[in-house]
């Protein structure tokens, strides 16, 4: 049974690599199969170590989340749409015939 899911992570990797590299090896040359399993141990690291960091990490206090929140909410600012219909906004003019200049 597995007991943490950095247990898990490590035990899914490992299966991954051993499938990906039973397979590469029957499809392809060795070559290509030392690559995608290196390049798939060094993934499956990078996971367990974030998932070894995220078990660690300190939870954040809820009333520093509530500040963060509000905090945001202050900073937002509401624009409203403009009016174009609005007093005072010169009204776009319709294209019409060019006027003569002189030459």
């Amino acid at each position: 049974m597995i007991r943490s899911t950095a247990a898990a992570a490590r035990l899914h990797g490992t299966a991954l690599l051993l499938l990906l590299t039973g397979l590469l090896l029957t499809h392809t040359g060795l070559t290509a199969a030392v690559a995608a399993a290196a390049t798939t141990a060094a993934v499956a690291l990078l996971v367990g170590s974030a998932l070894r960091l995220a078990a660690t990490a300190a939870p954040v206090p809820r009333g520093r989340v509530r500040t963060a929140l509000r905090d945001r909410e202050h900073r937002t600012a509401f624009l409203p749409q403009r009016d174009p219909d609005a007093s005072g906004r010169p009204r776009p003019r319709a294209p019409g015939r060019p006027l003569p200049t002189a030459a």
